[in-house]
């Protein structure tokens, strides 16, 4: 079992930046990919990023591209998601998940993770 908590999120002015992070604990899960997906209200959950623990690589959704950026602390098993350039757009409520190895065709997919946080919300004022 893998349990994800979330925290810093807040409210931010347009232009500002949030830094999330999502602490993991339970089994050891050194080749698993990690992701932020949020919700906005009234629409659908969206990937935002995703990284691979023991390589690095990382994935962007295209609205997100060059503003955001996710990285990762192994030994404090903890992974970060840098928020720059916040527009109005971004508001939502962030999650963190955790899933056993995926193709990169899955790991867009919010169905391919078995493990979440309970999410952080982030408001961006304009």
């Amino acid at each position: 079992q893998v349990q994800l908590v979330e925290s810093g999120g807040g409210l931010a002015q347009a232009g500002g930046s949030l830094r999330l992070s999502c602490a993991a604990s339970g089994r050891t899960f050194s080749r698993y990919v990690m992701a932020w997906f949020r919700q906005a209200p009234g629409k659908e959950r969206e990937f935002v990023a995703a990284i691979i623990r023991s390589i690095g690589v990382t994935y962007y959704a295209d609205s997100v591209k060059g503003r955001f950026t996710i990285s990762r602390d192994n030994g404090e098993n903890t992974v970060y998601l840098k928020m720059n350039s916040l527009i109005a757009e971004d508001t939502a409520i962030y999650y963190c998940a955790a899933s056993e190895p995926l193709s990169t065709a899955q790991l867009m997919g919010d169905t391919s993770y078995h493990y979440w946080g309970q999410g952080t919300q982030v408001t961006v004022s304009s």
